[in-house]
C-alpha cells in the first residue's frame, strides 16, 4: 500500500484544485487496512507525511477502516457499485468510519478527492 500512498501524496501536492478545497484542513487521518495502520498527516491541503503504525500515541481526527480487497476494488479505474465511494463501502459493510464524523463531513469533498487519487495511481 505504501507505494500507492506515496504516489497519491505526489498527485495531491501537485493538484492545485484539490489543495484549494482542502486548504482549511490540517490533521491526522487513520487509514486501517486489515488491521494495519497508516497515519496520513495533512497540513493545509497538503499530505505532509505518511507514517506506518501502529501507534497508540498518535492522535487522529477520523479513521477509515476497511479490508485490502475492498480498498483494491475501490481503487479500480471503474469500481463496481458499492465500491465507488467511501460511504458506499460503509453501506455494503466493507468499511467503517470512526472518530470525528463532523470533521470528515466538513472536508468530505477533499478527502473523497484524495482517496480517488488512488484510482489514477493504479493505472
Amino acid at each position: 500500500m505504501d507505494p500507492r500512498l506515496t504516489d497519491m501524496q505526489a498527485r495531491l501536492n501537485a493538484d492545485a484544485h484539490l489543495r484549494r478545497i482542502g486548504r482549511l484542513f490540517s490533521g491526522t487521518v487513520l487509514l486501517r487496512v486489515d488491521g494495519q495502520d497508516v497515519f496520513l498527516d495533512f497540513e493545509r491541503g497538503m499530505l505532509a507525511q505518511v507514517t506506518p503504525g501502529p501507534s497508540a500515541k498518535t492522535p487522529w481526527r477520523f479513521a477509515l477502516v476497511t479490508d485490502a480487497d475492498a480498498l483494491a476494488q475501490f481503487w479500480q479505474a471503474r469500481p463496481a457499485p458499492g465500491f465507488h465511494d467511501i460511504f458506499g463501502l460503509v453501506k455494503i459493510g466493507r468499511a467503517r468510519i470512526e472518530g470525528d464524523i463532523l470533521c470528515l463531513v466538513k472536508n468530505l469533498a477533499y478527502f473523497k478527492g484524495f482517496m480517488a487519487l488512488g484510482r489514477e495511481a493504479g493505472r
